[in-house]
């Protein structure tokens, strides 16, 4: 089989792992996959899993990775709090929740983080469109406020949630915070909720 033969069957995927590589073709040559990513026809994006190098001129697709590399699992936490301008500073991490183990991987896309939660609390994502008519799974800026709250447990006081510099115009008028306290009881949490009346405490919500 050509490379050729084989883009023309798997770049509408945008990513792919060896198992749909197997479905479409059970006698493939996985070394094919080896060979064609030395000479950088290919991306390896994790173990089993591929993409081609077009894709990093598209917008969005490194998020879409995201998804597709690890499930389930959704945007969240630093990455989300930047995309909303509720964190000043711009992530270097793509960051996602997930119920699987906490894991991380780096590719040509890349470096992705992702952090294990319970999975009754894999919840509070909503699907966001980019282009191809794709679909990736993002965190509502309440879920992923609290995310980084329950997930990293440092955030318990107020000088620590103040070196947060979470934007003070979104928080008062953009953030949904009926649904932050909503959200916040499906957690039960007790950690979680005194860390959140600190931060309404310390933003003066």
């Amino acid at each position: 089989m050509t490379f050729l033969e084989f883009k023309d069957k798997m770049f509408d995927l945008a990513c792919f792992n060896i198992y749909q590589v197997y479905a479409w073709q059970p006698n493939f040559d996985r070394n094919n996959l080896t060979r064609w990513v030395k000479k950088g026809y290919l991306i390896r994006l994790r173990q089993g899993y591929f993409a081609f190098p077009d894709y990093r001129s598209k917008p969005d697709y490194p998020l879409y990775f995201a998804n597709r590399i690890y499930r389930p699992s959704y945007i969240s936490l630093h990455t989300a709090l930047s995309f909303y301008g509720m964190i000043p500073e711009a992530v270097v991490q793509l960051t996602s929740v997930t119920s699987l183990k906490t894991a991380s991987f780096n590719n040509d896309f890349g470096e992705y983080s992702y952090k294990n939660v319970k999975e009754s609390l894999m919840f509070g994502y909503e699907l966001k469109p980019i282009a191809d008519n794709r679909t990736i799974q993002f965190a509502t800026p309440e879920k992923a406020l609290l995310d980084l709250l329950y997930l990293y447990p440092f955030y318990d006081s107020e000088q620590e949630l103040e070196e947060l510099r979470l934007d003070e115009d979104y928080l008062h008028d953009d953030l949904n915070k009926d649904l932050l306290m909503e959200y916040c009881t499906k957690f039960k949490s007790k950690a979680l909720n005194h860390r959140v009346k600190l931060l309404f405490k310390t933003y003066d919500l």
